[in-house]
């Protein structure tokens, strides 16, 4: 049991800290369940610390604020990179990602087409919803989130300063990115979106 806790936590210490690990990362050590209980020591010794369920790292540390928590946008991520699956934003999480939006809510959504789930964060979740495929065929990183953000605004609510902030984002887009994923939004987005288009043109 020794030789397993020494070798997560060496693998571990190998990384930068933060970067995030999961219980299948270790188990050419051993057994699921003695590297599960391997995990638990680890923790109870304050080696390394649990994020969520099956989610562990070795925390940065702020020299003013101590330990540092992973995002969930980085937890997002790493599940997403694990998984071999692809996530999109939405909601709330794309309005504050293009700064249409202050607001922090409690639940993070996802699209995916990985597998349907929801992970505890302390007192938040992250959750992952199953999607089509056209959902999650955006190649812009930005134009993609606008897509999102504003299916949560709504064809009716948008102001003029959002659309303005929105076509701000979207200039530092690729042309050509832009163009694919206009193709894939609504009729109501696409226009929005081509004034971005018509700007970059001038």
């Amino acid at each position: 049991m020794q030789s397993i806790d020494i070798n997560i936590i060496n693998k571990i210490k190998k990384a930068k800290r933060g970067s995030l690990f999961f219980t299948e990362d270790f188990l050419r050590f051993g057994a699921a369940k003695a590297i599960s209980k391997s995990l638990e020591r680890l923790v109870e010794k304050e080696l390394i610390s649990r994020v969520a369920r099956g989610i562990y790292a070795r925390l940065e540390i702020d020299p003013i604020l101590g330990p540092i928590n992973p995002s969930t946008e980085a937890i997002a991520q790493a599940i997403s990179k694990r998984d071999k699956a692809r996530i999109m934003p939405t909601g709330v999480l794309a309005l504050n990602a293009l700064g249409l939006s202050t607001q922090v809510s409690m639940n993070v959504v996802y699209l995916t087409d990985g597998t349907p789930r929801k992970i505890n964060i302390g007192k938040r979740k992250i959750i992952f919803k199953k999607t089509v495929p056209k959902n999650l065929s955006a190649i812009g990183k930005v134009s993609g989130l606008v897509i999102q953000a504003l299916k949560e605004i709504g064809k009716d609510k948008i102001t003029e300063s959002e659309k303005a902030i929105i076509l701000r984002q979207l200039q530092k887009e690729e042309q050509a990115r832009l163009e694919h994923d206009i193709r894939l939004a609504p009729e109501w987005i696409r226009i929005i979106m081509r004034n971005a288009l018509t700007k970059k043109d001038i």
